[in-house]
C-alpha cells in the first residue's frame, strides 16, 4: 500500500531571518529527534525564530529552535522544549560550510522546517547580517510594493 504524501510539508518557518541576513547558499539537512519531537512536529508545534546553527567538532547543531511538547506525551519520557537537536548532512558539505563559516560575517541560520518523505528536514542557510541601512531599504521596498498593489487594485474597480 503506497503511503499518502503529506497534507502540509510546511512545519515551521523563519521568516525574521530574511529581514536580517542576505542569503548566499541554502542546504538540506536531517534532523535527529525523540519520538515526542516527531509528533509535536505533526502537530505543528515548533517555532525557530531564535534559532541558529553551532559547528562543533565537525557536526552540525540546531540551537534555540522550540518544539513544544504535546499535552499527551508519555509519563516516562521528561520532554525539554528547547533540547539541542543534531543536524545531518555529508561530511564534504559540513567541512566545506565551516571554511565559509569561519570567513568574516558568515553565519548558519535555519530558514524553515518540513516533511520530505515522512522525515523532518530543515532548510539552513549560508548567511551575511545585514546592516541597520540594508534592513531600512528592505522596509520601504516593502512598502512601495503594497503601495503599486493597491493603486492596482483599486484600479481594477
Amino acid at each position: 500500500m503506497a503511503k499518502k504524501p503529506d497534507s502540509n510539508p510546511r512545519i515551521a518557518e523563519n521568516k525574521k531571518a530574511a529581514f536580517n541576513y542576505f542569503f548566499e547558499e541554502r542546504h538540506e539537512a536531517g534532523m535527529v529527534l525523540h519520538g515526542w519531537e516527531v509528533k509535536a512536529l505533526r502537530s505543528g508545534k515548533a517555532q525557530l525564530t531564535d534559532g541558529y546553527v553551532l559547528i562543533k567538532d565537525g557536526e552540525l547543531f540546531l540551537i534555540g529552535c522550540q518544539i513544544n511538547p504535546l499535552k499527551t506525551a508519555s509519563t516516562h519520557v521528561s520532554p525539554d522544549a528547547a533540547r539541542i537537536k543534531k543536524l545531518l548532512m555529508h561530511k564534504d558539505e559540513i567541512r566545506r560550510l565551516i571554511g565559509k563559516v569561519e570567513q568574516k560575517g558568515y553565519t548558519l541560520v535555519p530558514l524553515k522546517l518540513y516533511w520530505k518523505e515522512g522525515r523532518a528536514k530543515c532548510e539552513i542557510a549560508l548567511a551575511k547580517g545585514k546592516a541597520e541601512h540594508d534592513k531600512r531599504d528592505t522596509i520601504k521596498e516593502r512598502e512601495g510594493k503594497r503601495e503599486v498593489e493597491r493603486a492596482m487594485k483599486s484600479r481594477h474597480r
